[in-house]
This record gives C-alpha cells, structure tokens and sequence, in this order.
C-alpha cells in the first residue's frame, strides 16, 4: 500500500528542488496540454483510485499519456512518455457503472521522474516544466505567422469552428498560441504528444507553423479536385441535355443521327468485307447490339473495335502465286548462294501448285546457326512466289496470349499476334515467318509453344480461333516458316509438325563467294564508295573468311568488311584519288594481327591426345582431347565441363579399354595403381554429347600404351561397350571444321555414309574420309602403330597344388570378343 503523507501534497518535496509526488493517471490516446478544458471518462481501477486520490487532497493530479494505447496496466515509467500535464481538477462525478467522469484543466507542462509508488494507484515524482521564452522579435514573427495559417486553415475548410481564427488573434501568449493548435483533430496524437514535449516555445510555434502548412496544402488540393470533379460531372449533364436537344431537332428535320449514320456504315462494311455467312452474321449481331447501347456508354467503343478487326481481316483477298518455276529458280539464286535443298524444296511446292489448285501449305522449318541467312531467305521465298512476307519474332515470349490474343472481357484486349500480322498483310496467304521458335519461353501466363501447335498443323489451322475474335480464321493458305538455331529446345509436339531443313554453316568457298556476289557490294553502296574506289583480292577474301572471322554464317564478315570499307571511305573524303586495293598485307595494317585460328591441330604426333570434331551454334569446331595417367586409385578424373552425356561416354570408352587390356598390350596391374585424367580444353564452355566417345577411347588408349596418335587425324562417333561405332550428328559441319583445322584424315561411322553427299565435293576432294564400324578400325587408322597384344596369363592355382587343367586342344580355342565380327574392313573415301 501506498504510504499517503499526513499534510498536503503541496508542502511535501521530496529530496531535491522543485520536485514533488502527485497521483498520477494514464490516458490512452489524449493528451492534455495547459489552459484545455477537457471531459475524461475515467474506468480503470487504478486510475480512479488516482482521481479519488487527487481530490481527497485537494490538490493537482499529473496526466500522462501511455506508449501503447491497447495497454491495460501501467507498472514502468518507460511504458508512459516523460513529458505530461499537470491538471486542475474542477468536477467529479461517480457513474452507474463504477466508472467516473471528470472535467480537467491543464496548468502545466512536467517531466515524470519514476514512480513512488504503483498501488492502488499510480503515484510519481514530477517536476514542473516552465516555458522558454526566447528573447527578440523571432516569437513575435512567428505568432503572427501562426495566426494568418491558423485563418487560412480555416478559410480552406478546415473541420474547426469558424471562432477559431478569431482566438487566435486575441492570444497575445505565444506559448498558448501554439498549444491551442493541438486542438485540430486532424493531428495526430505522435504530433500532440511532439508538441507538448517542445519546451522551447519558439521551436513549439516552428513546430505548429510546418503542420498548418501542410495541412492548409492537403485542403487547397481536396478543393481542387472536388471542384473539378464537380465541374466534370455538370459538363457531363450539359452534354447530355444538348444531345437529346439535337436529337429531337434533327428528327423534326428528317436527318439521321451520327449514331445511327456510323450504325449503316459499319452495316456496309460488313456485307462488303467478304466474311463467311456464319461469321457475317455474328458481325451484324454485334451491330444491331450497338445500335441499342446509348453512344455515351463504353461499350459502344469496345464493340465498335471488335466489328472493325473482323471487317479488317481478308477474309477472301489472296496474292496470286508465281507459278513460273524458272523465274522463282532466278529469284532465289539472286538473293541467296548456295542452299540448295531449300531452294529445291520450294520449287518442288511451287510445281504442285501448278498441278493441283487445293494443296496445303507445308509447315518448313529452319535450322542452323546464326548467321546463314534463315530469315533473309523467307524474304526471297516471298519474292519468288510473289507474295506478301510477315515476320513475328518468338523471342522472349511467356504468354499465351501473345500467341491467341486475350478475350474482350478485358479491358483493352486485343487480337493475338497471329491475326494482327495477318491483317497487316492484307492478304490470306502471306509467307509467315515464325522467327527463333527455339527461343520460346513458358511461365504462369501460359505456354506459347503449345498455343502453336494449334497455327502450325495443316489439319487444324483452317479454323483458328483467336481467343478475341471467337470466329475461326483460316490459316491453311498460309505458308508458315519457322527458323532456330537448334533443333533440341523445341518441344516434341511442335517439332513433329514442322518439315526440318537443316542450313549447316557455309564452307571456305561458300563465304568467299557470298562475300564477293552480295557483301562486298551492298556495303560499296552503304558507305558512298565506287568501283574505282575500292578493290578486294581473291587473296584478301580468303585471309578475311580465315583470320578474322570465326562463324558459320557471314554477319561478322559482313561487320568486317563494313570496317573496312570505313577506313576506305575516310581516306576517299581526304582526298585519295587512287583506287585502293586490299591485299592480305593491306588488310592486316586495317585490322590488325589475326584474330582466328584453325590450326587446332597438334604440330606432330602426340601421346594421349586425340582431335575429336562437335557442332556448337555456331558451326562445326575441333576440340582436342588429352589423357594422361598418373598414380592413384580412382578409374579416372574428368575435368573440362562436360555434361553428363559426355561424362557417361569417357566411362563407356575406359569400359571398353579395360575389358581389350591383354589385346592391346596393357598389364592389368596398370589399372588397379593408375587414374586417367582426361581434360578437355576451353573448360568455361559446357561441352556435351556423345560424338566424342571414339575420340576419348583413343586418347586412353594412347596414354595407357605409349603409341602416339597421328597428328592429321580427327575424329568423331559414340562408342559402345562392345566397341560399335555408332552414328552421329552434324556430319556436313563437323567436316567443314575439319577442313578449316588443316585434318587430312577423318574417322566417320559406317552408318553415316548416307550423309557424304550434303558436303561439298571440294571438301570431300581434300580429306580422306575413313568409314568405320568397331574401335579396333579406329585404332588402325589414328595410331602410328598397332598394339602389341600381351601373352595369355599362365593357369592358376584353384586349391592347394590342383591345378586347372590345361586346355587339351589349344588350337581349338575360339577368341572371345565383345562384338560380333565383321567381315567388313574401314573404307576409305576419296573424291566424289
């Protein structure tokens, strides 16, 4: 229990100056500040112990607002902010219910300094807080700067009494005048609570002045927009009032409406547009609907829109095909070097046209790497047949939507890609160019590759339906061409519906000539330079394909051949009248030292190394394969990021190395105290796949018996545990890269014979080509010298001294083997 002191409050300091013990009461979410007459509903027991306390000693009581307005009892100082009011208690009145009701008035500011007690009320020491009142006319500048915001705040309609502004004025106290702010109700009780805690009475009045300031702009900007939405919807109603004006006047003329002249226009456009009858009578239903919705209402513009795409659609317009096959054959050879089976396959199409009218448009796809001319031949194919091209671009894309287009219950909604670049053609049967299909992306919005199957299957196209339209759309006279640089990422269902042309990358010769035939001129005419400007050797040519660029197509030819054109240019406009000729020296001093190498190759014959030939995006390429053992017992150690494929090809190939051992001449103990380390170089590229399987098995092998591999050897082809060579992909760049890399022999499977004839005799002509069918073939053609095979191992002791017994007919041992013999030797290919 509280120990009351037996004489008044007043007359008990406690130890030190200007303090003294009060009871004290908690408020939640009030604050009381000096001079405010305020009524308090009072519930807690504790502080209507407080206020009985007060008043039965006749004195003061201390108010402090609580931290936490849901808190119920108050036991720490910390839970109450420092700063209070100390209060007159002027009525009391017990309620009903136990509660008590009193009207305040606070006298001052003061700090609380613990509690002295906690029950059965709050009693605290406190010390009273007098105003600081600087010197200077600073206050009085800024009473009278309060005063005009306080007017202003209230002129702007702020939710306090007009007489506000007037007491203002009459307050000649400065410290008053800022507490009398706190009345607002638009601040709040952080900001009430700040603003008894400012002591400094000039700081207090900079305090009020930022708040009336804000708030007078919060209100100048509520009447702003109040006004202009007023002003808004009576511009609506005078509107309104004057159409109907103007309707009844034109009526009384005779004349139409404009509503009901643009209702008869789009009736016109309909039955001239071409449409099938189902859907022309879907358009003239949507019409009519229009024609009943009061032209102010949104709908109007969003029906409106949807009858303007399906009369914007060609329906019935088609470009008549070039069916001259000998002018299309001209058109493609002048656009495009080389290509011959696509060529091909679009005049085969064009010669069943001119034999059968109705025949579906085949669904091509285009595969290669960057570069070779996939999107520029779609342009050529749409020039020889003599129709209109459109390309949409499948990069990047997640939804579907791009693809069906979205439905008109949203708001904004359009027509999908597909029907917009339709409409743009202006006719049925364009070349459609479905540009890096392989590039396609899938999220929560959708799948945009199977939104494809449906556009790119002749069975079902012929009623496409866009999820805006919701007609169907026929898509069968369409000529679709997809491209992608790689065939793997696109889903299966998709692939199955596409004729693959595969477009491997140009040979030497190829991009020499595509150099001298197109690049060369184009970028004469881009760069202002003419014939007796500008001359680049045969020589020159070669050197730049070789040396300074490393591609399977020809855009950095094209990039450096532009480069140089550049500096050919800037030696013209200064005043360079010979004709500058551009030899291999030449073109080193413009571009500098050589930036490529082919010469991937080993200058002489090396042990536990082998070339091996992949595919990459851009082209074919060598890779060099290295083996080299080393003490240790673990089967072998990969490095050279390689994927899993890879991975299960080197363990396939040392399988098969382990189990030949005693034939190609290895101790068995070599396995069990050895590891094989084997790397493939340019380990920050992910390499994978199974082509390289031969090429690692050689490589093991080489290390484990000494033989070095020929130097002029490459090679490719998946290896089995039998020793099978199987058949790989890619052969046509693979050999190109080959070529490039300076090989003279490649090691090919048997079974990819059928692929000789894509490459070019040029190239078939300069390396011998060596078909295979099991490793010992391969280890013939790329080591130096055959395996000497090891004896048979002695018979060993079973039990005791038995021994096994001898074979009694060694000449009638049949030699075990992993594969089943061929009577076939490797082939040699040379020439066509």
């Amino acid at each position: 229990m509280a120990k009351r002191p037996s004489t008044p409050v007043e007359d008990q300091p406690t130890a030190g100056t200007g303090r003294r013990e009060l009871p004290l009461v908690a408020l939640r979410e009030t604050v009381i500040f000096p001079e405010m007459i305020v009524p308090l509903q009072v519930g807690r027991e504790k502080s209507v112990n407080a206020l009985n306390a007060a008043v039965a000693e006749g004195g003061p009581i201390a108010l402090v607002t609580q931290r936490q307005a849901e808190q119920e009892e108050i036991d720490d100082p910390s839970e109450l902010y420092s700063i209070g009011t100390l209060a007159k208690i002027a009525q009391v009145v017990q309620l009903q219910d136990g509660t008590v009701r009193a009207i305040v008035q606070g006298q001052g500011r003061l700090r609380v300094h613990g509690f002295s007690a906690t029950d059965p009320y709050l009693r605290a020491t406190i010390e009273e807080l007098p105003d600081e009142v600087p010197d200077g006319l600073e206050v009085q500048a800024l009473m009278r700067t309060v005063q005009a915001q306080i007017e202003q705040y209230v002129a702007s309609g702020a939710p306090v009494p007009p007489e506000a502004a007037v007491a203002a004025r009459n307050i000649s106290e400065p410290g008053l005048l800022a507490d009398m702010v706190a009345y607002s109700p638009d601040m709040s009780t952080e900001q009430r609570q700040e603003l008894l805690e400012t002591i400094d009475v000039a700081e207090r009045l900079k305090l009020v002045s930022n708040f009336l300031a804000h708030q007078v702009e919060i209100l100048e900007l509520k009447g702003r927009i109040q006004s202009e939405v007023k002003s808004e919807m009576d511009k609506t109603q005078r509107e309104y009032i004057l159409r109907e004006q103007l309707k009844a006047i034109q009526r009384e003329l005779g004349e139409d409406d404009p509503q009901q002249a643009e209702i008869n226009e789009l009736r016109e456009k309909v039955e001239a547009a071409g449409m099938p009858d189902e859907i022309k009578a879907r358009a003239i239903k949507e019409v009519d609907r229009m024609s009943r919705i009061p032209s102010a209402s949104p709908e109007v513009g969003v029906i409106r829109t949807y009858v303007d795409w399906l009369i914007g659609l060609p329906w019935d317009v088609s470009t008549v095909d070039q069916l001259n096959i000998r002018e299309a054959a001209r058109i493609l050879d002048e656009d495009h070097y080389g290509l011959d089976k696509v060529k091909e396959r679009i005049l085969e199409y064009l010669a069943v046209r001119t034999l059968a009218d109705e025949i579906r448009s085949p669904i091509l796809a285009f595969v290669g790497p960057p570069g070779v001319g996939k999107t520029s031949l779609g342009k050529s194919i749409a020039r020889a047949m003599g129709r209109k091209f459109v390309r949409m671009s499948l990069g990047g894309i997640h939804d579907e939507a791009e693809i069906r287009g979205h439905r008109r219950t949203y708001i904004g909604a359009l027509p999908g890609r597909i029907i917009q670049s339709i409409k743009t053609a202006g006719t049925n049967n364009p070349v459609f160019m479905l540009d890096e299909v392989d590039k396609i992306g899938m999220d929560f919005r959708g799948d945009p590759s199977s939104a494809l199957l449906e556009v790119l299957d002749p069975e079902q196209n012929n009623t496409f339906q866009d999820n805006y339209l919701e007609v169907p759309f026929d898509l069968s006279k369409t000529l679709f061409i997809a491209t992608a640089n790689l065939l793997d990422p696109i889903p299966p269902a998709l692939r199955d519906r596409m004729e693959v042309v595969q477009l491997p990358g140009y040979t030497e010769q190829e991009k020499i000539g595509i150099g001298k035939r197109f690049l060369v001129p184009k970028q004469m005419t881009n760069h202002g330079l003419k014939p007796k400007h500008f001359e680049i050797t045969d020589e020159a040519m070669t050197e730049l394909v070789r040396s300074y660029t490393h591609e399977a197509g020809v855009r950095n030819l094209e990039r450096e051949l532009a480069n140089v054109m550049r500096k050919v240019a800037r030696q013209v406009a200064e005043g360079r009248k010979r004709k500058t000729v551009i030899d291999p020296k030449k073109l080193a001093a413009l571009l500098g030292p050589q930036r490529f190498e082919y010469g991937e190759l080993e200058t002489e014959d090396q042990t536990g190394a082998a070339t091996g030939l992949v595919v990459t995006e851009v082209g074919g390429d060598v890779i060099a394969i290295e083996v080299t053992r080393m003490e240790g017992r673990e089967d072998f150690i990969l490095t050279g990021q390689l994927g899993e494929v890879m991975r299960e090809s080197a363990r396939a190939g040392l399988s098969w190395t382990r189990a030949h051992a005693q034939e190609l001449g290895i101790p068995r103990e070599t396995f069990e105290k050895n590891t094989l380390h084997i790397h493939v170089p340019a380990g920050a590229i992910p390499k994978d796949g199974p082509s390289a399987g031969i090429t690692m098995a050689t490589a093991m092998v080489s290390a484990l018996t000494g033989i070095p591999v020929r130097k002029d050897v490459a090679m490719t082809g998946e290896i089995t545990l039998r020793g099978r060579v199987l058949p790989i992909g890619g052969l046509k760049s693979k050999i190109l890269a080959a070529h490039l890399s300076g090989a003279r022999t490649v090691i090919l499977p048997r079974k990819n014979e059928k692929d000789l004839p894509d490459i070019p005799d040029e190239i078939r002509k300069s390396i011998k080509l060596i078909l295979v069918d099991t490793m010992d073939q391969v280890l013939e053609a790329a080591l130096r010298r055959k395996p000497k095979a090891l004896a048979p191992e002695p018979p060993k002791v079973v039990k005791g001294n038995d021994q096994l017994d001898p074979d009694p007919e060694p000449q009638a041992r049949v030699r075990r083997t992993n594969f089943p013999p061929t009577d076939q030797p490797p082939v040699v290919v040379r020439g066509a």
